[in-house]
């Protein structure tokens, strides 16, 4: 694939030889996939572990009732409106770093009897008779690297108070375990109770119990703690704390529990989006769970590199195409075309490769368009030869090994000619400004080694290893 392409690329510049030289739709095959995550539907939580939690909750809140510490619940207050749990943190520079995998299922019978909020089958069950209960909120992408990096945080979706957390879990799950999670449990001027589960080991707010959050408030890092299959927020919401009715935030035609969005401003069912848009000195490398990817990124080229231009996509859509340009640093485009998916997926990685073809120096641009939306990455390139360095970069001289004189062969103008021996003193000087210099005649040189430069009008210089017979 990659001589093919290396092959199309040089044939195409021969061909046209100008800066806009490709047409506006090229259908370069990518290499990629999906990426899926729980694929093998592990529960977040056992029937066992629930109620320990719930028991846990139910005990904190009469402790805290008895120190006169519990916040009032407002009977006549209207329940709360959430904002996204999660968050990037400082200084990450993808777009997005979340997918959803899972909604509640609102289908209490088992195994394979499923349905979503929106009637849909983006949820899951157990052949035990889990049916899950919460919104699974993965990272994506490099999602291991992003736990190692702390790139994605989980905040108060709404104000209240913390009636219990844990930490101290591991928090590099790959799948069932029965092991406890790290989480962070709040509760609401209503009385409603929001679960965050999953947390990284040791990154929850150092706030206590009976301490208040405020809507947005740091609460931890995403993780993999408990029965995970990778970092991800499980979110879980009770309309009380007595955790018997289940509460969806979503408003759907299947939503039985409740008729209003919980919501700030309820997200679509599918949410198409480009994570990143990012360059890479390699292929990116996703090892089997636990492991940290090793992304490759980089954003700074030799013009003899091979870029790797990838794409990390949210949700894209069977049957929607996204516009891909590589863009010079003067804005012509080099390549432009559109890449059509054809598959539904909550993530998916695309990547295509190029070398031989960065013919300025400075900051070239990666841009995707999807849905209205366009990202642009930059990235610098150096070592470039210009036109005139192409040009001069071919000048050679025949023949070599030579008798009497030897002829220059170039598309440049030469005005100087110069011709040192082994010992680096000159035998011969040329110069014009006026005449191209084409000939150098050597006849009364002795045999042996030389040393010829040429300097074009344009101030390049070239030396070549001259042998007289």
């Amino acid at each position: 694939m990659k001589l093919k392409i290396t092959l199309l690329i040089y044939i195409l510049s021969f061909v046209t030889n100008n800066y806009d030289v490709f047409a506006q739709e090229v259908n370069f095959s990518p290499i990629g996939d999906e990426y899926q995550f729980n694929r093998s539907k592990t529960p977040c939580l056992t029937d066992s572990q629930r109620e320990v939690i719930k028991a846990e909750l139910i005990n904190n809140v009469r402790q805290l009732q008895q120190e006169n510490r519990l916040a009032p619940i407002s009977l006549r207050g209207a329940h709360p409106l959430f904002i996204w749990p999660v968050q990037k943190a400082a200084g990450v520079t993808y777009n997005d770093v979340w997918s959803i995998s899972n909604y509640v299922d609102h289908n209490s019978a088992y195994p394979n009897q499923l349905q979503d909020y929106n009637c849909g089958t983006k949820t899951y069950d157990t052949s035990s008779g889990y049916n899950h209960q919460g919104i699974d909120i993965f990272t994506w992408p490099f999602t291991w690297k992003m736990v190692d990096d702390n790139s994605v945080e989980i905040i108060a979706a709404a104000p209240g108070q913390i009636i219990a957390k844990g930490d101290g879990q591991f928090d590099r799950s790959c799948g069932f375990n029965n092991n406890p999670w790290n989480a962070v449990y709040v509760r609401h001027g209503d009385g409603s109770v929001a679960w965050y589960g999953h947390m990284k080991n040791g990154s929850l707010t150092t706030k206590n119990v009976g301490d208040f959050v405020n809507l947005g408030e740091y609460l931890g890092i995403v993780g993999s703690s408990g029965n995970s299959t990778g970092p991800h927020l499980h979110f879980e919401v009770y309309q009380n704390d007595t955790y018997t009715n289940l509460i969806d935030p979503y408003t759907g035609a299947c939503n039985s529990l409740n008729v209003d969005t919980w919501w700030q401003t309820q997200k679509p069912y599918t949410n198409p989006n480009i994570n990143a848009v990012l360059t890479h000195s390699a292929p990116p490398v996703f090892p089997t769970c636990p492991n940290s990817e090793t992304t490759n990124t980089s954003n700074t080229f030799d013009a003899s590199a091979t870029i790797y231009f990838a794409i990390y996509m949210r949700d894209q859509a069977n049957g929607t195409s996204i516009n891909l340009k590589i863009i010079r640093p003067d804005n012509s485009v080099l390549y432009n075309w559109n890449y059509n998916f054809t598959a539904n997926y909550a993530a998916s990685y695309w990547y295509w490769y190029y070398s031989g073809v960065y013919n300025m120096n400075g900051q070239w641009k990666w841009e995707a368009t999807y849905n209205g939306q366009t990202i642009t990455h930059t990235f610098n390139v150096s070592g470039a030869l210009g036109i005139d360095d192409e040009d001069f970069n071919t000048t050679s001289v025949y023949p070599n090994p030579f008798n009497d004189a030897v002829t220059i062969s170039s598309n440049s103008f030469i005005k100087k000619a110069t011709v040192v021996d082994i010992l680096g003193k000159t035998v011969k000087t040329i110069e014009s400004q006026s005449e191209n210099i084409t000939e150098v005649n050597l006849e009364t040189v002795s045999n042996g080694l030389y040393f010829l430069t040429l300097e074009s009008d344009t101030g390049q210089k070239k030396t070549i290893k001259l042998i007289k017979d």
